[in-house]
C-alpha cells in the first residue's frame, strides 16, 4: 500500500510487512546442540526460540542446513531437498517452520545457487564426460598456453578463497569455474534448466511454510560470457579479481525477476546478499519496490572498510565520517529512490562489531554494545541481528593459536602465507593479528547461553566443534535476560521503539547531523511533524554536544538513553551544550 508523505509532497510510501520486522539470524552449527554431539541443530534452536520472541525480532534466519559435505560450512549444498544429518531432518525443519509461526514469526531460508558441492549429483553428472546431459549446468572451459606450451586456467580470475577460480579435471580435459572453494563449482545460470531447478528448489520450502530466501552472493549468478581477464591490481600475485566480469552480469535481473515471481505468489520476501554492488543504478534495478525482484541487499562497504586494497588479511584503517557517509549514501539513496537497506554490523562471515566498530576495553563492552545497536537499528531499513550480537559477544582471543581456527578462507590464507613467506616472521605476525580481527571464525563460537562448562551450548563432557570464547561465565544469555540493564534487554528496548513510532524510525527520511565529526554519529528520522534524533558518542571519553549547532531546536521527550532510565537522561539535555558520557546512546523527540 502507498501513503503519501505529508512532509515529503509526491513521496510514496511503499508500505510491506518485511520492512516493519527485523530478523535474527542464526548459523546452526553454533546455535544449540541438542544431542551432545558437539555440533549445534535444528532441534536446539527449536529449544530457544523463546529466547528469540522475547527479544522482539519477527523473522529466523536460518543458515544452509542441507546436506553437505561441509567444506564450506554447509554452503556447499550437495542436496537442497535434504538436511545435513548432523542437523535433524526435513521434519524437524517443518517443526521449526510450525514454532516460528506458532510465536508470531516467520522463518527466512538460505538460498545457495551461484554453486553447489562437487559431491551434488549434478556436478557428477557433469564431470562424468562431456557428452552428458548435465554438462551445460556448470561453467566449463577449454585451458590456454603460454608461450612455453603450459597449460593455463581460462582468464586470471582469483578466488575468494585463495588461489586460481579454475580447476583442472583431468578426465574431460576442461576446467571448471568455482569463484570460492575448489570443492563448490558454480552453476550456469546461462542455462534454461538451472534456471528451473532453482525455482523448483524454492517452491519446495515455501510450500513447506518457509517464508522467504536470503540469497547467497546472487549478483554472481550472472557472468559476462566472454570471461576476459580481469586487470592487474595486485603485479606480485598470478591471480587477479575479477568481479568486474561476474558480478551484476548481463542477465542478472532477468534471473532476478524470474525467482521474484516465484516470491510474489506466497508473499515471501527476500534478501540478497550482493558483493562488488559499487553501482547503486544497478543496484535500485535489483531493490526497487516495483522492479519485483528483490527486497533488499546486504551492500559490503561498511564491513570492507578495514581491508587492505588486495586482501582483507592486510591492514587497513578507517574513519568514522569514512562510515558515516557510507551509511548516509545508502540511507539517502534508497529513500529518494524506493529501495530498501538491509542493516547489519555482523553475520556469519564478520567478526563481531565491538571489536571492529570501537577500541571498547571489556570495561565499556556493555554500553559500546548498546551505543552500535542504536546507530544501526533506528537507521531506515530492516534489522538484522546475529546470535550472540543481542549479548555483545567479542571476537576469539588473542592467545588462540591456528589451531583454533577452522574458517577455510583464514587456513587457506595462512598455508599460502607460510609457502611464500615461509622464513618472514613479521609477516605472519601481522596475518595472526588481521585473523584475530576479521576471520570468520569470530562469530562461529558457540553460543554462550549459560555460565555452566561450555556456556550451556552443549553437555559438560562434551567437546564442542570450535571452542567456546572464555568470557562466556560474564557474556551470557541466561544472565542477560534477567538483568534489566544488560545488552539483551537495551535491544529489545530499541527494537520495541522501533516498532512503537514505525512511521519515523521504519519509513521516516533520514538525516546526518554532525558530519564531519570523528567523535559523534547523529542523525535525525522524520515523517510528517515528527522527528527524532539518534545521538551517539562514538569515544570513549565524555564530550559536549551543540544541538543549536545541528539545527536542533529543543527536545519534546526522551525516548531511550544506555545509561539510565529516560526521566533521569531528560534531566541533562536541557543546557545549550549536552553532555555525552562514553559510548552513550540517547534517542529523542525532538522540535522539527
Amino acid at each position: 500500500m502507498a501513503k503519501p508523505n505529508e512532509h515529503f509532497p509526491g513521496k510514496q510510501i511503499h508500505r510491506a510487512w518485511w520492512k516493519e520486522c527485523s530478523v535474527y539470524q542464526i548459523y546452526p552449527a553454533s546455535f544449540k546442540d541438542s544431542n551432545d554431539d558437539g555440533i549445534g541443530d535444528i532441534p536446539g534452536i527449536i529449544s530457544k526460540l523463546d529466547h528469540i520472541k522475547q527479544l522482539g525480532a519477527d523473522i529466523v534466519w536460518l543458515c544452509p542446513s542441507y546436506k553437505s559435505p561441509q567444506v564450506d560450512m554447509g554452503y556447499d549444498i550437495s542436496d537442497y531437498y535434504s538436511i545435513a544429518d548432523e542437523y535433524g531432518t526435513v521434519a524437524d525443519v517443518e517443526r521449526l517452520i510450525q514454532g516460528c509461526h506458532d510465536r508470531g514469526m516467520k522463518l527466512l531460508m538460505d538460498l545457495v545457487a551461484n554453486h553447489t558441492s562437487d559431491q551434488h549429483e549434478w556436478f557428477k553428472q557433469s564431470r562424468s564426460s562431456k557428452d552428458n546431459e548435465y554438462r551445460n549446468w556448470y561453467i566449463w572451459k577449454p585451458p590456454r598456453y603460454d608461450e612455453n606450451g603450459n597449460r593455463q586456467p581460462p582468464n586470471n580470475w582469483l578466488s575468494h578463497f585463495q588461489g586460481s577460480a579454475w580447476e583442472w579435471d583431468e578426465g574431460t580435459g576442461e576446467y571448471y569455474l568455482h569463484l570460492y572453494a575448489t570443492e563448490q563449482p558454480d552453476l550456469n545460470w546461462e542455462h534454461p534448466p538451472v534456471r528451473e531447478a532453482v525455482h523448483d528448489i524454492m517452491r519446495f520450502w515455501l510450500d513447506k511454510g518457509a517464508d522467504g530466501f536470503r540469497m547467497d552472493v546472487v549478483n554472481f549468478i550472472s557472468k559476462d560470457q566472454r570471461f576476459p581477464d580481469g586487470p592487474v591490481t595486485e603485479p606480485q600475485s598470478k591471480w587477479q579479481w575479477g568481479h568486474m566480469w561476474y558480478a551484476n552480469g548481463p542477465r542478472l535481473h532477468e534471473y532476478l525477476q524470474g525467482m521474484g515471481k516465484i516470491l510474489k505468489e506466497y508473499d515471501a520476501f527476500s534478501v540478497g546478499e550482493m558483493p562488488f554492488a559499487k553501482d547503486i543504478e544497478d543496484v535500485l534495478k535489483a531493490v526497487r519496490f516495483d522492479r519485483g525482484e528483490i527486497g533488499m541487499i546486504f551492500q559490503f562497504d561498511h564491513v570492507d572498510i578495514d581491508h587492505g586494497v588486495f586482501d582483507k588479511f592486510v591492514p587497513g584503517s578507517w574513519k568514522l565520517t569514512d562510515l558515516k557517509f557510507l551509511f548516509e549514501t545508502w540511507q539517502k539513496f534508497m529513500y529518494a529512490n524506493d529501495g530498501w537497506n538491509a542493516l547489519y554490523w555482523e553475520n556469519h562471515d564478520q567478526p563481531r562489531s565491538i571489536d571492529r566498530y570501537t577500541n571498547a576495553t571489556e570495561e565499556n563492552s556493555l554500553i559500546a554494545s548498546k551505543m552500535l545497536a542504536t546507530v544501526l537499528a533506528l537507521q531506515a531499513g530492516t534489522p538484522f541481528i546475529y546470535q550472540g550480537q543481542e549479548l555483545g559477544m567479542r571476537n576469539v582471543p588473542l592467545a588462540w593459536g591456528m589451531d583454533e581456527y577452522k574458517d577455510i578462507d583464514c587456513l587457506n590464507h595462512w598455508r599460502g602465507l607460510l609457502r611464500d613467506k615461509p622464513d618472514n616472521l613479521e609477516a605472519q605476525k601481522v596475518a595472526r593479528q588481521e585473523y584475530q580481527k576479521k576471520s570468520r571464525d569470530n562469530a562461529r563460537t558457540p553460543m554462550q547461553w549459560s555460565s555452566a562448562p561450555n556456556a550451556g551450548w552443549t553437555s559438560p563432557d562434551v567437546k564442542p566443534w570450535m571452542s567456546v570464547i572464555p568470557n562466556y561465565e560474564r557474556i551470557n544469555a541466561e544472565a542477560q535476560v534477567s538483568d534489566p540493564d544488560s545488552t539483551f534487554n537495551y535491544w529489545r528496548s530499541v527494537l520495541a521503539l522501533r516498532k512503537k513510532y514505525l512511521d519515523v524510525f521504519v519509513y521516516g527520511d533520514y538525516v546526518l547531523l554532525d558530519r564531519f565529526s570523528q567523535e559523534v554519529f547523529s542523525y535525525t528520522r522524520q515523517y510528517d511533524n515528527q522527528q527524532a534524533l539518534v545521538l551517539c558518542n562514538w569515544t570513549d571519553r565524555s564530550l559536549e554536544w551543540d544541538p543549536a549547532a545541528n539545527g536542533v531546536k529543543g527536545v519534546e521527550e526522551v525516548l531511550l538513553n544506555s545509561y539510565e532510565g529516560i526521566d533521569e537522561a531528560a534531566k541533562r539535555f536541557t543546557g545549550a551544550k549536552w553532555p555525552l558520557r562514553p559510548y552513550e546512546a540517547v534517542v529523542m523527540l525532538v522540535k522539527p
